[in-house]
Protein backbone atom coordinates (compact mmCIF):
# COMPACT_ATOMS: atom_id res chain seq x y z
CA UNK A 1 0.00 0.00 0.00
CA UNK A 2 1.39 3.21 -0.82
CA UNK A 3 1.10 6.64 0.33
CA UNK A 4 -1.60 8.93 0.11
CA UNK A 5 -1.70 12.88 -0.06
CA UNK A 6 -4.89 14.80 1.22
CA UNK A 7 -6.08 18.20 1.49
CA UNK A 8 -7.23 19.20 5.16
CA UNK A 9 -10.87 20.14 5.13
CA UNK A 10 -10.42 22.69 7.42
CA UNK A 11 -6.91 24.36 7.55
CA UNK A 12 -6.44 23.26 3.42
CA UNK A 13 -3.24 21.87 4.11
CA UNK A 14 -2.01 19.06 2.82
CA UNK A 15 -1.24 15.94 5.12
CA UNK A 16 0.41 12.53 4.16
CA UNK A 17 -1.71 9.05 5.04
CA UNK A 18 1.51 6.37 5.25
CA UNK A 19 0.81 2.84 4.52
CA UNK A 20 1.19 2.05 8.30
CA UNK A 21 -1.91 4.48 9.03
CA UNK A 22 -3.92 2.88 6.54
CA UNK A 23 -3.39 -0.68 8.04
CA UNK A 24 -4.16 0.58 11.17
CA UNK A 25 -7.64 2.09 9.66
CA UNK A 26 -8.18 -1.65 8.62
CA UNK A 27 -7.69 -3.23 11.48
CA UNK A 28 -10.21 -1.32 13.41
CA UNK A 29 -12.20 -1.23 10.17
CA UNK A 30 -12.80 2.69 9.34
CA UNK A 31 -12.01 4.84 6.62
CA UNK A 32 -9.27 7.34 6.76
CA UNK A 33 -9.72 10.46 8.12
CA UNK A 34 -10.16 14.13 6.46
CA UNK A 35 -8.63 16.10 8.77
CA UNK A 36 -4.75 16.84 8.68
CA UNK A 37 -3.46 15.12 12.51
CA UNK A 38 -3.08 18.83 14.05
CA UNK A 39 -6.74 19.90 12.94
CA UNK A 40 -8.00 16.66 14.23
CA UNK A 41 -6.09 17.08 17.80
CA UNK A 42 -7.69 20.98 17.65
CA UNK A 43 -10.66 19.95 17.16
CA UNK A 44 -10.70 16.61 20.11
CA UNK A 45 -9.32 19.56 22.90
CA UNK A 46 -12.45 21.95 21.59
CA UNK A 47 -14.68 18.85 23.98
CA UNK A 48 -12.66 19.40 26.68
CA UNK A 49 -13.05 22.17 30.04
CA UNK A 50 -10.28 21.25 32.63
CA UNK A 51 -10.27 24.71 34.06
CA UNK A 52 -12.88 27.36 33.20
CA UNK A 53 -15.45 26.30 36.67
CA UNK A 54 -18.71 28.17 37.47
CA UNK A 55 -21.23 28.02 39.75
CA UNK A 56 -24.92 27.20 38.96
CA UNK A 57 -27.21 24.96 40.52
CA UNK A 58 -27.84 21.07 40.11
CA UNK A 59 -31.25 20.83 38.21
CA UNK A 60 -32.32 17.52 39.64
CA UNK A 61 -31.70 18.65 43.67
CA UNK A 62 -31.29 22.48 43.24
CA UNK A 63 -28.25 22.57 45.36
CA UNK A 64 -25.75 25.65 44.29
CA UNK A 65 -22.66 23.45 42.65
CA UNK A 66 -19.25 24.27 40.59
CA UNK A 67 -19.09 22.88 37.22
CA UNK A 68 -17.44 23.44 33.72
CA UNK A 69 -20.40 24.60 32.27
CA UNK A 70 -22.25 27.86 32.71
CA UNK A 71 -25.59 28.33 33.44
CA UNK A 72 -26.23 29.79 30.00
CA UNK A 73 -25.26 26.53 28.13
CA UNK A 74 -28.14 24.04 27.07
CA UNK A 75 -27.51 21.28 29.23
CA UNK A 76 -28.84 19.28 31.65
CA UNK A 77 -26.55 19.63 34.82
CA UNK A 78 -26.38 17.56 37.97
CA UNK A 79 -23.97 17.65 40.67
CA UNK A 80 -21.61 14.93 40.83
CA UNK A 81 -23.49 13.27 44.12
CA UNK A 82 -27.20 12.93 42.16
CA UNK A 83 -25.62 12.15 38.53
CA UNK A 84 -23.68 9.21 39.96
CA UNK A 85 -26.60 8.27 42.09
CA UNK A 86 -29.64 6.20 41.43
CA UNK A 87 -32.04 8.80 40.95
CA UNK A 88 -32.41 8.46 37.23
CA UNK A 89 -32.47 5.84 34.76
CA UNK A 90 -30.31 7.21 31.35
CA UNK A 91 -33.40 4.91 29.66
CA UNK A 92 -35.64 7.34 30.54
CA UNK A 93 -34.10 9.37 27.25
CA UNK A 94 -34.00 6.56 24.97
CA UNK A 95 -34.58 8.31 21.29
CA UNK A 96 -35.84 6.34 17.89
CA UNK A 97 -33.24 6.31 15.27
CA UNK A 98 -34.77 8.08 12.42
CA UNK A 99 -33.27 7.40 8.85
CA UNK A 100 -34.78 10.51 7.54
CA UNK A 101 -32.28 12.48 9.90
CA UNK A 102 -28.58 12.51 9.96
CA UNK A 103 -27.34 10.86 13.16
CA UNK A 104 -25.40 13.51 14.29
CA UNK A 105 -28.54 15.62 14.34
CA UNK A 106 -29.96 13.47 16.39
CA UNK A 107 -26.97 12.90 19.28
CA UNK A 108 -27.42 16.72 19.51
CA UNK A 109 -31.07 16.04 20.61
CA UNK A 110 -30.15 13.49 22.69
CA UNK A 111 -27.24 16.25 24.21
CA UNK A 112 -30.07 18.30 25.45
CA UNK A 113 -31.81 15.43 27.35
CA UNK A 114 -29.61 13.51 28.62
CA UNK A 115 -28.06 14.77 32.24
CA UNK A 116 -24.32 15.34 32.11
CA UNK A 117 -22.46 15.67 35.75
CA UNK A 118 -20.91 19.18 36.69
CA UNK A 119 -17.65 18.15 36.96
CA UNK A 120 -15.26 15.28 35.18
CA UNK A 121 -14.26 13.33 38.12
CA UNK A 122 -14.43 9.76 39.75
CA UNK A 123 -16.40 11.25 42.66
CA UNK A 124 -16.29 8.34 44.95
CA UNK A 125 -12.57 8.93 45.06
CA UNK A 126 -12.74 12.09 45.89
CA UNK A 127 -11.92 13.22 49.52
CA UNK A 128 -12.42 17.35 50.35
CA UNK A 129 -11.65 18.39 46.54
CA UNK A 130 -14.31 20.41 45.12
CA UNK A 131 -12.56 22.69 43.14
CA UNK A 132 -11.08 20.16 40.53
CA UNK A 133 -11.91 18.52 37.46
CA UNK A 134 -10.74 15.89 34.87
CA UNK A 135 -9.39 14.13 38.01
CA UNK A 136 -9.65 10.89 40.80
CA UNK A 137 -8.42 9.98 43.74
CA UNK A 138 -7.58 13.27 45.35
CA UNK A 139 -7.33 14.18 49.04
CA UNK A 140 -7.37 17.76 50.07
CA UNK A 141 -6.70 19.46 47.06
CA UNK A 142 -7.01 22.55 44.82
CA UNK A 143 -7.72 23.91 41.69
CA UNK A 144 -6.04 20.57 40.50
CA UNK A 145 -7.04 19.92 36.35
CA UNK A 146 -6.18 16.89 34.95
CA UNK A 147 -4.50 15.01 38.32
CA UNK A 148 -4.81 11.87 40.32
CA UNK A 149 -3.67 9.90 43.31
CA UNK A 150 -2.60 12.81 44.65
CA UNK A 151 -2.65 14.26 48.54
CA UNK A 152 -2.59 18.52 49.51
CA UNK A 153 -1.93 19.54 46.30
CA UNK A 154 -2.91 22.86 44.54
CA UNK A 155 -2.96 25.25 41.42
CA UNK A 156 -1.60 22.22 39.08
CA UNK A 157 -2.11 20.63 35.74
CA UNK A 158 -0.98 17.26 35.31
CA UNK A 159 -0.52 16.25 39.05
CA UNK A 160 0.10 12.48 39.51
CA UNK A 161 0.67 10.71 42.89
CA UNK A 162 2.02 14.38 44.42
CA UNK A 163 1.95 15.26 47.97
CA UNK A 164 2.26 18.86 49.18
CA UNK A 165 2.39 20.19 45.70
CA UNK A 166 1.71 23.40 44.63
CA UNK A 167 2.05 25.51 41.23
CA UNK A 168 3.05 22.60 38.92
CA UNK A 169 2.49 21.71 35.29
CA UNK A 170 3.26 17.56 34.47
CA UNK A 171 4.47 16.16 37.65
CA UNK A 172 4.19 13.12 39.20
CA UNK A 173 5.61 11.28 42.26
CA UNK A 174 6.94 14.07 43.78
CA UNK A 175 6.20 15.41 47.19
CA UNK A 176 7.12 19.50 48.62
CA UNK A 177 7.59 20.80 45.25
CA UNK A 178 6.82 24.35 44.05
CA UNK A 179 6.65 25.93 40.73
CA UNK A 180 7.36 22.53 39.22
CA UNK A 181 7.76 21.42 35.47
CA UNK A 182 8.10 18.04 34.24
CA UNK A 183 9.28 17.24 36.85
CA UNK A 184 9.25 13.16 38.59
CA UNK A 185 10.32 10.94 41.97
CA UNK A 186 11.42 14.86 43.07
CA UNK A 187 11.59 15.52 46.44
CA UNK A 188 11.89 19.59 47.69
CA UNK A 189 12.67 20.32 43.79
CA UNK A 190 11.18 24.20 43.62
CA UNK A 191 11.13 26.59 40.45
CA UNK A 192 12.83 23.69 38.19
CA UNK A 193 12.03 21.81 34.74
CA UNK A 194 12.77 18.37 33.97
CA UNK A 195 14.70 17.17 36.92
CA UNK A 196 14.20 13.70 37.90
CA UNK A 197 14.88 12.06 41.19
CA UNK A 198 15.99 14.98 42.57
CA UNK A 199 16.15 16.71 46.12
CA UNK A 200 16.76 20.19 47.52
CA UNK A 201 17.20 21.33 44.01
CA UNK A 202 16.09 25.26 42.93
CA UNK A 203 15.47 27.34 40.52
CA UNK A 204 17.17 24.15 37.69
CA UNK A 205 16.70 21.86 34.60
CA UNK A 206 17.48 18.79 33.48
CA UNK A 207 19.23 17.30 36.30
CA UNK A 208 19.37 13.71 37.35
CA UNK A 209 19.32 12.26 40.45
CA UNK A 210 20.97 15.11 42.10
CA UNK A 211 20.62 17.22 45.59
CA UNK A 212 21.16 20.42 47.05
CA UNK A 213 22.10 22.11 43.58
CA UNK A 214 21.00 25.85 42.47
CA UNK A 215 20.67 27.29 39.13
CA UNK A 216 21.86 24.31 37.68
CA UNK A 217 21.21 23.08 34.24
CA UNK A 218 22.63 19.39 33.16
CA UNK A 219 23.58 17.34 35.66
CA UNK A 220 23.57 14.22 36.66
CA UNK A 221 24.33 12.56 40.35
CA UNK A 222 25.57 15.66 41.48
CA UNK A 223 25.50 17.72 45.01
CA UNK A 224 26.66 20.79 46.40
CA UNK A 225 26.49 22.79 42.86
CA UNK A 226 25.82 26.75 42.46
CA UNK A 227 24.99 27.74 38.77
CA UNK A 228 26.96 24.15 37.67
CA UNK A 229 30.12 25.30 40.09
CA UNK A 230 31.26 22.46 42.64
CA UNK A 231 31.72 23.78 46.17
CA UNK A 232 32.05 22.02 49.79
CA UNK A 233 28.36 20.97 52.04
CA UNK A 234 29.96 24.00 53.91
CA UNK A 235 30.74 26.58 51.48
CA UNK A 236 27.51 25.48 49.49
CA UNK A 237 25.45 26.34 52.42
CA UNK A 238 26.67 29.63 53.02
CA UNK A 239 25.82 30.76 49.76
CA UNK A 240 22.52 29.68 50.02
CA UNK A 241 21.73 31.47 52.84
CA UNK A 242 22.98 34.37 51.08
CA UNK A 243 19.67 34.21 48.58
CA UNK A 244 16.99 35.75 50.02
CA UNK A 245 13.82 33.37 48.50
CA UNK A 246 11.30 34.54 51.69
CA UNK A 247 11.14 38.04 48.92
CA UNK A 248 8.95 38.09 46.18
CA UNK A 249 11.44 40.73 44.27
CA UNK A 250 14.96 38.75 45.15
CA UNK A 251 12.70 35.47 43.77
CA UNK A 252 12.06 37.34 39.93
CA UNK A 253 15.93 38.67 39.84
CA UNK A 254 17.11 35.05 40.28
CA UNK A 255 13.94 33.19 37.79
CA UNK A 256 16.19 35.68 35.27
CA UNK A 257 18.90 34.75 36.03
CA UNK A 258 18.56 31.12 36.15
CA UNK A 259 16.91 31.41 32.81
CA UNK A 260 19.78 33.23 31.30
CA UNK A 261 22.15 30.62 32.73
CA UNK A 262 19.97 27.98 31.05
CA UNK A 263 20.29 29.35 27.87
CA UNK A 264 23.86 29.11 27.58
CA UNK A 265 23.81 25.85 27.88
CA UNK A 266 22.78 22.76 25.29
CA UNK A 267 18.93 21.79 25.18
CA UNK A 268 17.56 18.09 24.07
CA UNK A 269 16.31 18.15 20.71
CA UNK A 270 13.57 16.12 22.40
CA UNK A 271 12.77 15.56 25.83
CA UNK A 272 12.20 11.83 26.84
CA UNK A 273 13.75 8.94 28.62
CA UNK A 274 14.10 5.23 28.11
CA UNK A 275 12.40 4.75 25.12
CA UNK A 276 11.99 2.97 21.94
CA UNK A 277 11.00 3.92 18.45
CA UNK A 278 9.72 7.13 19.28
CA UNK A 279 9.00 10.42 18.38
CA UNK A 280 7.65 13.38 19.15
CA UNK A 281 8.08 15.38 22.44
CA UNK A 282 8.13 14.56 26.62
CA UNK A 283 7.72 10.73 25.97
CA UNK A 284 8.72 8.18 28.04
CA UNK A 285 9.02 4.46 28.90
CA UNK A 286 6.97 3.64 25.60
CA UNK A 287 7.70 1.82 22.60
CA UNK A 288 7.08 2.78 18.94
CA UNK A 289 5.38 6.08 19.60
CA UNK A 290 4.97 8.50 17.05
CA UNK A 291 4.28 12.23 16.34
CA UNK A 292 2.98 12.26 20.21
CA UNK A 293 3.33 14.37 22.92
CA UNK A 294 3.21 13.62 26.55
CA UNK A 295 2.92 9.82 26.59
CA UNK A 296 4.24 7.48 29.59
CA UNK A 297 4.46 3.85 29.37
CA UNK A 298 2.89 3.28 26.64
CA UNK A 299 3.20 1.08 23.12
CA UNK A 300 2.22 1.26 19.15
CA UNK A 301 0.28 4.29 19.49
CA UNK A 302 0.63 7.49 17.28
CA UNK A 303 -0.48 11.28 17.06
CA UNK A 304 -1.75 10.33 20.98
CA UNK A 305 -1.75 13.53 23.93
CA UNK A 306 -1.72 13.41 27.47
CA UNK A 307 -1.16 10.08 28.03
CA UNK A 308 -0.28 9.97 31.72
CA UNK A 309 -1.59 6.79 32.89
CA UNK A 310 -0.11 4.20 32.04
CA UNK A 311 -0.67 2.38 29.34
CA UNK A 312 -2.13 2.97 26.22
CA UNK A 313 -1.58 0.25 23.25
CA UNK A 314 -2.32 0.17 20.27
CA UNK A 315 -4.28 4.05 19.52
CA UNK A 316 -4.09 6.97 16.87
CA UNK A 317 -5.40 10.15 17.70
CA UNK A 318 -6.13 9.86 21.55
CA UNK A 319 -6.41 12.69 24.06
CA UNK A 320 -6.00 12.22 27.59
CA UNK A 321 -6.60 7.97 27.70
CA UNK A 322 -5.18 5.69 29.15
CA UNK A 323 -5.58 2.90 32.05
CA UNK A 324 -4.74 -0.17 30.48
CA UNK A 325 -6.98 0.91 27.68
CA UNK A 326 -6.17 -0.60 23.62
CA UNK A 327 -7.67 -0.60 20.24
CA UNK A 328 -8.56 3.54 20.51
CA UNK A 329 -9.23 5.92 17.86
CA UNK A 330 -10.52 9.66 17.98
CA UNK A 331 -10.98 9.68 21.60
CA UNK A 332 -10.93 11.67 24.38
CA UNK A 333 -10.53 10.89 28.02
CA UNK A 334 -10.87 6.74 28.02
CA UNK A 335 -9.51 4.52 29.87
CA UNK A 336 -9.24 2.16 32.67
CA UNK A 337 -9.40 -1.78 30.95
CA UNK A 338 -11.56 -0.26 27.93
CA UNK A 339 -10.88 -1.40 24.36
CA UNK A 340 -12.09 -1.39 20.63
CA UNK A 341 -13.13 2.47 21.28
CA UNK A 342 -13.71 4.90 18.62
CA UNK A 343 -15.04 8.20 18.28
CA UNK A 344 -15.56 8.46 22.15
CA UNK A 345 -15.37 11.38 24.95
CA UNK A 346 -15.28 10.12 28.83
CA UNK A 347 -15.86 6.76 28.32
CA UNK A 348 -14.23 4.53 31.58
CA UNK A 349 -14.31 1.69 34.05
CA UNK A 350 -13.18 -1.78 33.09
CA UNK A 351 -15.10 -3.93 30.29
CA UNK A 352 -15.96 -0.88 28.46
CA UNK A 353 -15.70 -2.34 24.78
CA UNK A 354 -16.37 -1.75 21.40
CA UNK A 355 -18.19 1.61 21.83
CA UNK A 356 -18.40 4.44 19.04
CA UNK A 357 -19.75 8.03 19.18
CA UNK A 358 -20.42 7.59 23.45
CA UNK A 359 -20.37 9.95 26.06
CA UNK A 360 -20.15 9.95 29.72
CA UNK A 361 -20.39 6.28 29.53
CA UNK A 362 -19.29 3.32 32.46
CA UNK A 363 -18.87 -0.48 31.99
CA UNK A 364 -20.85 -0.69 28.67
CA UNK A 365 -20.54 -2.98 25.83
CA UNK A 366 -21.50 -2.57 22.58
CA UNK A 367 -23.09 0.86 22.73
CA UNK A 368 -23.46 3.56 19.24
CA UNK A 369 -24.45 6.62 20.08
CA UNK A 370 -25.15 6.74 23.81
CA UNK A 371 -25.12 9.25 26.59
CA UNK A 372 -24.87 9.09 30.32
CA UNK A 373 -25.20 5.12 30.44
CA UNK A 374 -23.85 2.53 33.03
CA UNK A 375 -23.54 -0.84 32.87
CA UNK A 376 -25.47 -1.36 29.90
CA UNK A 377 -24.96 -3.04 26.28
CA UNK A 378 -26.52 -3.14 22.68
CA UNK A 379 -28.02 0.22 22.89
CA UNK A 380 -28.22 2.88 19.98
CA UNK A 381 -29.60 6.51 21.24
CA UNK A 382 -30.06 5.21 24.55
CA UNK A 383 -32.42 2.73 23.50
CA UNK A 384 -31.99 -1.00 24.54
CA UNK A 385 -31.66 -3.23 21.56
CA UNK A 386 -31.49 -7.44 21.08
CA UNK A 387 -27.78 -8.09 20.36
CA UNK A 388 -29.15 -9.47 16.77
CA UNK A 389 -30.92 -5.79 16.02
CA UNK A 390 -28.46 -3.65 17.71
CA UNK A 391 -25.94 -5.18 15.02
CA UNK A 392 -28.57 -4.94 12.15
CA UNK A 393 -29.34 -1.44 12.74
CA UNK A 394 -25.62 -0.15 13.53
CA UNK A 395 -24.80 -0.63 10.16
CA UNK A 396 -27.28 0.85 9.23
CA UNK A 397 -26.82 3.83 10.36
CA UNK A 398 -23.00 3.89 9.20
CA UNK A 399 -24.42 4.10 5.84
CA UNK A 400 -26.75 6.40 6.39
CA UNK A 401 -23.58 8.79 7.82
CA UNK A 402 -21.61 7.66 4.51
CA UNK A 403 -24.81 8.94 2.38
CA UNK A 404 -26.42 11.52 4.40
CA UNK A 405 -23.04 13.38 6.54
CA UNK A 406 -23.33 16.49 8.61
CA UNK A 407 -22.10 19.47 7.05
CA UNK A 408 -21.52 22.59 9.13
CA UNK A 409 -21.61 25.35 8.61
CA UNK A 410 -18.23 26.23 6.81
CA UNK A 411 -19.25 23.04 4.22
CA UNK A 412 -16.51 20.94 6.09
CA UNK A 413 -18.32 17.34 5.98
CA UNK A 414 -18.75 14.82 8.68
CA UNK A 415 -19.26 10.81 7.63
CA UNK A 416 -18.50 7.94 9.32
CA UNK A 417 -14.97 7.48 10.33
CA UNK A 418 -14.32 11.84 11.84
CA UNK A 419 -14.62 12.37 15.38
CA UNK A 420 -17.97 14.65 16.75
CA UNK A 421 -18.47 17.81 14.66
CA UNK A 422 -16.74 21.30 15.99
CA UNK A 423 -20.91 22.17 16.41
CA UNK A 424 -21.50 19.30 18.78
CA UNK A 425 -18.52 20.55 21.86
CA UNK A 426 -20.03 21.47 24.49
CA UNK A 427 -17.99 24.23 24.96
CA UNK A 428 -17.39 27.47 23.61
CA UNK A 429 -13.54 27.48 22.12
CA UNK A 430 -11.97 29.76 24.19
CA UNK A 431 -13.03 27.74 27.64
CA UNK A 432 -11.04 24.76 26.34
CA UNK A 433 -8.02 23.51 25.87
CA UNK A 434 -7.70 23.75 22.22
CA UNK A 435 -7.57 27.50 22.97
CA UNK A 436 -4.34 27.25 25.17
CA UNK A 437 -2.26 25.61 22.94
CA UNK A 438 -4.02 26.82 19.96
CA UNK A 439 -4.51 30.57 20.72
CA UNK A 440 -7.12 32.41 18.62
CA UNK A 441 -8.56 35.90 18.59
CA UNK A 442 -12.48 36.37 18.96
CA UNK A 443 -12.62 37.47 15.16
CA UNK A 444 -10.77 34.21 14.46
CA UNK A 445 -12.74 31.90 16.21
CA UNK A 446 -16.31 33.21 14.55
CA UNK A 447 -14.41 33.38 11.18
CA UNK A 448 -13.73 29.65 11.44
CA UNK A 449 -17.68 28.77 12.47
CA UNK A 450 -16.40 28.11 16.02
CA UNK A 451 -18.37 29.80 19.16
CA UNK A 452 -16.93 32.21 21.80
CA UNK A 453 -17.49 32.62 25.22
CA UNK A 454 -17.81 35.84 26.69
CA UNK A 455 -16.21 35.42 30.23
CA UNK A 456 -16.84 37.77 33.43
CA UNK A 457 -14.70 37.64 36.08
CA UNK A 458 -15.92 37.01 39.98
CA UNK A 459 -18.15 39.83 40.93
CA UNK A 460 -16.38 40.07 44.50
CA UNK A 461 -14.70 43.35 44.51
CA UNK A 462 -11.08 43.55 44.87
CA UNK A 463 -10.32 44.48 48.43
CA UNK A 464 -6.08 44.30 48.14
CA UNK A 465 -4.12 44.65 44.79
CA UNK A 466 -1.48 42.59 43.87
CA UNK A 467 1.15 45.00 44.18
CA UNK A 468 -0.20 46.00 48.02
CA UNK A 469 0.67 42.52 48.95
CA UNK A 470 3.74 42.42 51.30
CA UNK A 471 7.44 41.27 49.54
CA UNK A 472 8.20 38.72 51.86
CA UNK A 473 6.32 35.92 53.23
CA UNK A 474 7.58 36.35 56.81
CA UNK A 475 5.02 39.77 56.57
CA UNK A 476 1.92 37.54 55.55
CA UNK A 477 -0.46 37.52 58.74
CA UNK A 478 -4.03 35.15 58.35
CA UNK A 479 -5.99 37.67 57.58
CA UNK A 480 -4.68 37.15 53.93
CA UNK A 481 -7.25 34.92 53.52
CA UNK A 482 -10.25 37.05 53.93
CA UNK A 483 -8.68 39.72 51.08
CA UNK A 484 -9.82 39.22 47.30
CA UNK A 485 -6.67 39.93 45.60
CA UNK A 486 -6.57 41.38 41.83
CA UNK A 487 -4.07 39.73 39.49
CA UNK A 488 -1.16 41.67 38.66
CA UNK A 489 -1.62 40.79 34.79
CA UNK A 490 -5.08 40.03 34.28
CA UNK A 491 -7.02 42.02 37.06
CA UNK A 492 -9.27 39.07 37.98
CA UNK A 493 -9.94 38.94 41.40
CA UNK A 494 -8.47 35.62 43.29
CA UNK A 495 -8.18 34.44 47.34
CA UNK A 496 -5.32 32.67 48.59
CA UNK A 497 -6.74 29.18 50.61
CA UNK A 498 -5.36 28.00 53.80
CA UNK A 499 -3.68 25.10 52.46
CA UNK A 500 -1.53 27.00 49.99
CA UNK A 501 -0.44 29.82 52.44
CA UNK A 502 0.62 26.83 54.69
CA UNK A 503 2.49 25.16 52.43
CA UNK A 504 4.16 28.29 51.53
CA UNK A 505 4.83 29.17 55.03
CA UNK A 506 6.47 25.82 54.80
CA UNK A 507 9.20 26.60 52.31
CA UNK A 508 9.27 30.26 52.89
CA UNK A 509 8.51 31.37 50.02
CA UNK A 510 6.56 34.36 48.97
CA UNK A 511 2.89 34.79 47.90
CA UNK A 512 2.02 34.91 44.38
CA UNK A 513 1.49 38.38 42.75
CA UNK A 514 -0.68 36.69 39.96
CA UNK A 515 -4.13 34.50 39.58
CA UNK A 516 -3.88 30.63 39.27
CA UNK A 517 -4.86 30.83 35.31
CA UNK A 518 -1.90 33.42 34.76
CA UNK A 519 0.91 31.25 36.45
CA UNK A 520 -0.71 28.44 34.24
CA UNK A 521 -0.02 30.09 31.18
CA UNK A 522 3.42 31.50 32.50
CA UNK A 523 4.28 27.53 32.90
CA UNK A 524 2.54 26.53 29.84
CA UNK A 525 4.92 29.09 27.98
CA UNK A 526 7.62 27.63 29.78
CA UNK A 527 6.33 23.98 28.44
CA UNK A 528 7.97 22.74 24.76
CA UNK A 529 5.77 23.40 22.13
CA UNK A 530 3.05 20.32 20.31
CA UNK A 531 4.88 21.38 16.76
CA UNK A 532 7.50 19.21 15.84
CA UNK A 533 10.39 20.99 12.98
CA UNK A 534 13.37 20.28 10.86
CA UNK A 535 16.42 21.78 12.32
CA UNK A 536 20.19 20.80 12.48
CA UNK A 537 21.99 19.95 15.61
CA UNK A 538 24.02 23.16 16.93
CA UNK A 539 27.63 21.03 17.27
CA UNK A 540 27.51 18.60 14.69
CA UNK A 541 24.64 20.05 12.37
CA UNK A 542 22.81 16.98 11.72
CA UNK A 543 19.70 17.20 10.66
CA UNK A 544 16.97 16.68 13.64
CA UNK A 545 13.12 17.10 14.40
CA UNK A 546 12.71 19.59 17.61
CA UNK A 547 9.75 20.84 19.33
CA UNK A 548 12.26 23.80 19.37
CA UNK A 549 12.40 25.60 16.17
CA UNK A 550 15.58 27.03 14.17
CA UNK A 551 15.45 30.72 15.04
CA UNK A 552 15.13 30.47 18.63
CA UNK A 553 17.92 31.49 21.15
CA UNK A 554 18.51 27.87 22.41
CA UNK A 555 21.47 25.92 21.84
CA UNK A 556 19.88 22.44 20.75
CA UNK A 557 21.91 19.45 20.29
CA UNK A 558 20.75 15.77 18.85
CA UNK A 559 20.45 13.06 21.68
CA UNK A 560 24.14 11.59 20.52
CA UNK A 561 25.85 15.09 20.72
CA UNK A 562 23.77 15.51 24.26
CA UNK A 563 24.54 12.63 25.92
CA UNK A 564 28.49 12.58 24.55
CA UNK A 565 28.91 16.08 26.12
CA UNK A 566 26.45 16.63 29.07
CA UNK A 567 25.92 13.27 30.61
Amino acid sequence: MNSEVKQCQNCKREFTIEPRDFEFYASIKVPPPTFCPECRLQRRWMFINEMNLYKRKCDLCSKDMISVFSSEKPFTIYCNSCWWSDKWDSLDYAMEYDPSKNFFEQFRELQRKVPFPALIVEYSTMVNSEYNNYASGLKNCYFVFNGGDSENCYDSWICEENKDFMDGLYNNNSELCYESINNGYCYKTHFSEECEECRDVYFSKNLTGCSDCFGCVNLKSKQYHLFNKPYSKEEYQKKFREFKLSSFGEIEKIKKDALGFWLQNPHKAMEGLKNIDVSGEYIYNSKNIHDSYIVEKSEDCRYVQLVTSPALKDGYDCTSSGWGAEQMYECVGVGDGTSNMRFDFICWAGNTMSVEYSVFLVACKDMFGCIGMRNKKYCILNKQYSREDFEKLRIRIIEDMKENPYIDGKDRVFKYGEFFPYDLSYFDYNETTAHQFFPLTKDEIKQKGWRWHEKSFSSHPITKNASDLPDDIKDVNDTILNEVVGCMSCSRPFRFVKGELELLRKWGFPLPRKCFYCRHQDRLKRLRPIKMYERTCSRCAKRIHSSIASGRPEIVYCESCYLSEVV
